[in-house]
């Protein structure tokens, strides 16, 4: 588990660990070649990190195909080291394409700073897809191969507690893809250097919130395109701000019109998520959506950020003022801490 050293993690109420807050992993394997990457540029390119720091799957380019796994360790902490050994084992004989493996410890195992997220008003969480002790995203652009990964992460020691696949809409390559509202998900990303001040810590650790978002598509279908547009915030055919602009631009959500009328309306879902109202602090998006049957589709909601609190903040806000709640359900939640990769596979 991790060692102890000076630096401390922050808390989900904003105030900062110190002290013995790390447990050493473990030095269980023997051949993982970790890639780490320093960047997160909006261009969807790789940085070129090769230092085996950071863990691949946080700011690589978005395959098409994402698989989350959540399990419980059933003899306890204790046997981390074993699991993580059988792990690495089988991570560095996969060689699938563009296959990527990212690897979380729950609050059980992580920092003892790191807490699950709290109750957000109009939550309706099934226990049976919330937490666990390890989080595991697999990325690749086959969703078999992701499957077969997964069937060989099986291990005795381990319990499964939920999973959940996601995809990509076909969209040009390069281009921030669409959400099964037909919004581009992921406009104004934060960019490499962002990255470094937002998402990764100094150490190359981050950590992870996963949400399983049902949405009401065909009640926001409904909507007229001019109404839609109002509740994201962005324009639907490019994702640039209503007032115009680029998509990778931010919203300028205190900009009026000569009539002294907000251009981004009060209710809007990007008001909310706004960095403005947070310093500047950002999250990677890195989501997907999901189809589990005509009744159950949305978004694998998957966001990489240095501080757990940032998520709670901007979630308090979505449920007091963003009108897209009206179109969509939190059924899932989880949160991890992904330690770099030099501690976990070393």
């Amino acid at each position: 588990m991790l060692k102890a050293t000076n630096a401390g993690f922050d808390t989900l109420d904003g105030s900062s660990g110190t002290g013995p807050a790390r447990r050493t992993l473990l030095a269980a394997a023997t051949g993982l070649a970790a890639t780490g990457c320093t960047a997160a540029p909006r261009s969807g390119r790789e940085g070129p990190g090769a230092d085996g720091v950071r863990q691949p799957g946080v700011t690589t380019a978005q395959q098409s195909a994402a698989l989350v796994l959540s399990y419980d360790l059933t003899a306890g902490p204790r046997r981390l080291r074993t699991v993580l050994g059988a792990w690495a084992g089988v991570l560095a004989a996969d060689r699938a394409p563009s296959l990527t493996a990212t690897v979380g410890l729950g609050p059980r195992l992580a920092p003892n700073t790191l807490r699950e997220l709290p109750p957000f008003p109009g939550d309706r969480l099934d226990p049976a897809r919330c937490g666990g002790d390890l989080l595991v995203q697999l990325c690749a652009d086959d969703p078999d191969a992701l499957t077969r990964t997964a069937a060989r992460l099986a291990h005795p020691e381990l319990r499964p507690r939920w999973r959940q696949p996601g995809f990509l809409p076909p969209h040009p390559t390069g281009s921030v893809p669409r959400n099964l509202l037909g919004f581009k998900d992921g406009s104004a990303n934060p960019t490499a250097e962002e990255c470094e001040r937002w998402v990764w810590r100094p150490d190359g650790g981050t950590f992870l919130v996963v949400r399983r978002i049902r949405l009401r598509v065909d009640d926001f279908a409904r909507l007229t395109p001019r109404r839609q547009e109002e509740v994201i915030g962005r324009r639907r055919a490019d994702g640039a701000p209503l007032d115009g602009g680029r998509e990778d631009d931010d919203v300028d959500i205190f900009a009026k019109t000569p009539h002294g009328r907000y251009i981004t309306p009060l209710g809007a879902h990007v008001r909310a998520a706004s960095p403005r109202l947070d310093g500047g602090a950002r999250m990677l998006r890195r989501g997907y959506s999901y189809d589990d049957g005509p009744d159950d589709r949305g978004l694998l909601f998957l966001a990489y950020l240095r501080d757990p609190a940032l998520f709670v903040r901007v979630q308090r806000r979505m449920a007091a003022q963003d009108e897209l709640s009206r179109f969509s359900e939190h059924q899932g939640s989880a949160v991890a801490y992904v330690p770099p990769a030099k501690e976990l596979w070393a």
